[in-house]
């Protein structure tokens, strides 16, 4: 029997010794690779912390110890190991297990995560809350070297050093956040790997002075310990952990469960914050993924033996505006463009490629991405700001302090804007249209198809007068035909797609494309109705929404964003000021969050379907079946 197959807890692993723990990790290895290949999800940071999770869970005594996982996509080897092997083929499925810890899925998930750099902040709050209700247990946060760069981390490690809490901090440093980690930090970590040999030559001391008589002994390592410092600073230049208070121990090998045993088991019982750094490889055990990290970070379903792509996807909207891009900055010195640790995720490597000084990488670090590209624009350049939309979110004082209040001609182009799948809710770009909607001299599109992105782009580098956001979603529009006719992009106006004298319908973005469908359904049942692309959702085109309302007083609005504060909440408050006797109806996404699943599946649920739109028209405009 597999060894595997014999562990259903952390409490198994303990029984196991260490050669039964390397087999285990082979185990583990190939199981995920297997569902993956199937499935899809973070297939290289999940491989690269195998033996990381197991050294975890084997020293200190989950679930009554805590482990907190930053970002989360790498807890794979943990869900197999606390009691989720056998649902593990469900892994990112809809009702299946998801991709990222979960408290409602297990005890040993702390907390839910998805976003990077709040799990420094998690952990200080358990265990100062552990200290003020007398608990006595241990709390690890496991971070990332591209997340330690974020503000919320190191406003956590400050105060975490001032508090002196026993907090355990493990930073799994693989010189990769998506793509490799840049920024000085980054080559700080380096350099504390590269001084290696002092914590080598430190240890081999510390036990040479321990063969010493006892007497002599402690005195040598008292000693020892006041020349400790200067050693460490000749060898490793101004160490910051210790300085923000943290004793640091490390570089650790992450691939060599033995070692981070007995690093782990060393420091189990440590008072004070303490940061245990561990060097881990992207990818370990499967080639491909080792190659190619960033491709392999979260892939779609693979050939194992190649590790190339099973589906053959058609054109995004994603890579239509890398394209574009280019396109746009050859002609134009001042566009520039910058990505916060998504440079392949937002379809900018040929622009990295192309123009690799005006390419900027932050880092996971959005809130001066944004702020960075208001001082840019203050400069005289165009800068474009790609980003996905649920992480839009962490930079929302940015946008309207530094650039809205400035009305700075800064574009943002807002990748995963509606529901991305099978990330779930963390990363469910639902709130964009609202939130930005909201803001003062915020310019806001949605473009239709990958051709109106294209047009929309060109709009927003031009506009002078403020910022201009484009939110798009995840994959392709379906729609796009290069042989049709379409208007030019004007501030402000809409699109007329289709004629109706039944009634009208007034869609945004993906919206677009369902409402036109479901149009044509309802048509079969004799019901016309007039279907409008608003393009725009701030400012919304008065003149179209008129003519619109004429036809029966009713109009419905579809936008694939929250309906509170959203597009037809625009619409409506507009309605109510013109005091339009027009019945209105708002489709849109509820109230509440929407789970993990393939995203053809979450629309379904959701009444995203043209034939669940067909019988909303039907109902609506009064038409029996």
């Amino acid at each position: 029997m597999a060894i595997i197959e014999q562990i259903n807890s952390p409490a198994d692993i303990r029984k196991l010794t260490v050669q039964d723990l390397k087999k285990l990790a082979e185990e583990i290895r190939e199981l995920i690779i297997k569902t993956t290949a199937k499935t899809g999800g973070h297939l290289a940071p999940s491989l690269g912390v195998v033996e990381l999770t197991l050294a975890l869970h084997y020293v200190f005594k989950t679930p009554t110890d805590r482990i907190i996982w930053d970002v989360g996509h790498q807890c794979y080897a943990h869900k197999i190991i606390t009691g989720r092997r056998e649902r593990f083929s469900t892994l990112r499925q809809y009702g299946g297990i998801a991709g990222f810890p979960k408290r409602s899925e297990s005890e040993y998930d702390v907390f839910d995560t998805g976003h990077s750099g709040n799990s420094i902040s998690v952990a200080l709050g358990l265990v100062t809350g552990d200290r003020l209700r007398g608990d006595n247990r241990r709390t690890v946060a496991v971070i990332g070297d591209g997340s330690i760069v974020t503000g919320m981390a190191l406003e956590a490690l400050n105060h975490a050093g001032a508090l002196k809490q026993d907090l355990i901090v493990v930073l799994n440093d693989n010189e990769m956040s998506i793509a490799r980690s840049s920024g000085a930090i980054a080559n700080y970590l380096n350099r504390i790997i590269t001084g290696r040999i002092y914590n080598r030559l430190k240890e081999d001391a510390w036990q040479l002075l321990g063969h010493l008589p006892r007497d002599l002994s402690d005195r040598a390592r008292l000693t020892a310990r006041k020349l400790e410092e200067g050693l460490k600073n000749l060898m490793v230049p101004s160490l910051l952990f210790e300085e923000l208070g943290f004793r640091y121990v490390g570089p650790i090998n992450g691939h060599n469960i033995a070692e981070l045993i007995q690093t782990f088991r060393r420091i189990e019982h440590l008072k004070g914050p303490i940061l245990v750094h561990v060097v881990t490889r992207k990818g370990e055990g499967y080639l491909p993924a080792v190659r190619y990290p960033e491709r392999f970070h979260a892939t779609g379903p693979f050939d194992i033996a190649t590790g190339e792509p099973l589906i053959t996807a058609s054109p995004t909207f994603t890579q239509h505006f890398g394209e574009k891009m280019v396109e746009i900055a050859k002609r134009d010195s001042r566009v520039v463009a910058i990505t916060a640790g998504m440079c392949l995720g937002t379809g900018l490597a040929i622009f990295r490629e192309k123009f690799p000084h005006r390419f900027f990488d932050v880092g996971i670090c959005e809130q001066h991405a944004i702020t960075f590209a208001a001082g840019l624009a203050q400069a005289g350049l165009r800068p474009v700001v790609a980003i996905y939309s649920t992480f839009l979110l962490r930079g929302l004082d940015q946008l309207l302090q530094d650039v809205c209040l400035q009305k700075l001609p800064v574009v943002f182009a807002i990748d995963r804007a509606g529901l991305v799948g099978e990330d779930g809710p963390t990363h469910h770009g639902a709130y964009d249209l609202s939130y930005l909607i909201m803001l003062p001299e915020m310019t806001v599109l949605a473009p239709r198809d990958e051709i109106d992105l294209k047009m929309m782009l060109e709009f927003a580098v031009d506009y002078k007068d403020g910022p201009v956001a484009i939110r798009y979603p995840r994959g392709g529009s379906g729609l796009t035909d290069s042989s049709s006719e379409r208007a030019a992009v004007e501030l402000g106006q809409g699109e007329l797609l289709r004629d109706g004298k039944d009634g009208a319908v007034l869609a945004i973005g993906s919206g677009v494309a369902t409402a036109l469908a479901a149009a044509q359904l309802v048509a079969e049942r004799g019901l016309q109705l007039a279907v409008a692309d608003a393009r725009f959702a701030k400012p919304i085109d008065e003149k179209l929404i008129l003519r619109l309302t004429a036809i029966r007083n009713r109009l419905i609005t579809i936008e694939e964003n929250t309906l509170l504060g959203g597009f037809g909440n625009a619409v409506s408050l507009f309605l109510e000021r013109m005091h339009l006797p027009c019945r209105l109806m708002r489709v849109g996404l509820q109230d509440r969050f929407i789970q993990h699943g393939p995203r053809e599946v979450l629309l379904e649920e959701v009444g995203f379907t043209p034939e669940h739109l067909s019988q909303v028209f039907l109902d609506f405009f009064q038409i029996k079946g």
